[in-house]
């Protein structure tokens, strides 16, 4: 009314100010953590693809080389798919897995905290840049080995690649961002990667042909998620598989959806982060 003095508009404490999604916050987040691991690209990023490579030429020196075929392919041809994927998610884990630890630890966990973001895009940044890092990774792995001689990394099913790499890179993002809130010092962390992801990995399928196993080993191969992920992201380069595409990729979808629940679950909660 004129005349009379404006009143200030006033929010009572805990009102929600901001409205929709925090774009600006959700990038600062992304970069923030993209920059992290990018100021150590050389091991981060360049050093996975050596290793990785060193896999492909010890065992396939060691197990016979070209001469030797499995499922109609020569062996490093058949590795090397795996060795890439298993590369990109077991970076996508140690990115994950680091963060929020790294801010418990350090006395920084306010960092994350404090800032207007919501659990989602929280969640969203943290994995977002694991899954930069995975991909990253896949790409400096995938060049090595297109470069190396006697190796055929040529992609064949475009789709097959980018959504088993996707799913593979999540779940193993979502798994390391719960291993991150559960944990309370680097040891935890390092015994998920020791027991946990190492054994998975190494135990999908990356190395052989699944058929080849006995029954009982062949149904405990199934019950490994790792290995739909292996043999989806290995049909993409040669149109094999060990496992139904469709199956593995539905399966892996609702792990990742339920891993995604269950993390936003722990981080609303502020199970051994605000607690």
């Amino acid at each position: 009314m004129p005349g009379q003095p404006r009143r200030a508009f006033a929010m009572t404490p805990g009102d929600v100010r901001l409205k929709g999604v925090n774009w600006g916050g959700l990038k600062t987040l992304y970069v923030k953590e993209v920059r992290r691991f990018f100021k150590v690209q050389t091991q981060t990023i360049w050093a996975p693809a050596v290793t990785t490579l060193l896999f492909l030429v010890i065992f396939s020196v060691a197990l016979g080389g070209a001469s030797r075929q499995v499922m109609g392919v020569p062996f490093p041809s058949f590795i090397a798919p795996g060795l890439i994927i298993m590369a990109m998610i077991q970076n996508a884990f140690a990115n994950s897995s680091f963060s929020l630890l790294v801010g418990k630890i350090q006395g920084t966990i306010v960092d994350y905290l404090m800032p207007p973001l919501s659990v989602g895009e929280l969640i969203a940044g943290l994995i977002g840049a694991s899954v930069t890092r995975a991909v990253l990774v896949g790409c400096a792995v995938w060049l090595a080995m297109a470069l190396w001689p006697g190796v055929d990394v040529r992609v064949i099913h475009p789709l097959s690649v980018i959504w088993f790499g996707l799913m593979g890179s999540l779940l193993l993002s979502f798994l390391g961002l719960i291993t991150s809130i559960w944990a309370e010092k680097f040891d935890h962390a390092a015994a998920v990667t020791n027991f946990v992801v190492a054994p998975l990995s190494l135990l999908s399928g990356t190395f052989y042909s699944v058929e080849a196993l006995s029954p009982l080993f062949r149904g405990i191969s199934h019950a490994n998620p790792f290995f739909y992920v292996i043999s989806g992201f290995r049909h993409g380069f040669l149109s094999e598989a060990d496992s139904p595409i469709l199956f593995g990729a539905v399966l892996l979808l609702v792990l990742n959806l339920a891993l995604f629940a269950l993390c936003y679950g722990l981080l609303k909660s502020g199970w051994k982060i605000k607690n």
